[in-house]
């Protein structure tokens, strides 16, 4: 059976392993799942990721972040744009939205995924993927 929204998964195993306390969690890659992790890493939200080989397209272990009480850093991570309805922002929506907005934002753009901050100084919008606070 196909997955429909590969994004989704992504998002619902980190959720789902950051609640039970599990120092990481394993997801099948692709390059934009990478570049979302990459994305998470650099921002502090996970520790750290590694790509595992294996027969078919490798799999992604996410290690996840805590803090020294034992919570999880990712208080709230959601899917907006969804396969069913696409959510797009423009480079002025983009700039307003990084104002009085705590987590991020992550945007696929034409010139890549990036957080909307930085989508936000390169003065360009996209596709609005995911929130993270």
């Amino acid at each position: 059976m196909s997955m429909t929204d590969p994004v989704g998964d992504l998002l619902t195993r980190i959720r789902n392993a950051s609640k039970a306390r599990k120092p990481a969690v394993d997801v099948p890659a692709s390059k934009l799942k990478r570049e979302i992790v990459r994305i998470l890493t650099e921002n502090k939200f996970l520790r750290d990721f590694v790509e595992l080989p294996d027969n078919k397209q490798g799999i992604i272990r996410v290690y996840l972040r805590y803090s020294r009480d034992d919570e999880p850093v990712i208080k709230g991570i959601e899917r907006v744009s969804k396969p069913g309805l696409r959510q797009y922002v423009g480079a002025g929506d983009v700039r307003s939205s990084t104002y009085n907005m705590r987590g991020m934002q992550i945007i696929s753009t034409s010139t890549g995924v990036m957080t909307n901050f930085d989508a936000a100084r390169q003065n360009v919008g996209g596709e609005l993927i995911m929130r993270c606070w």
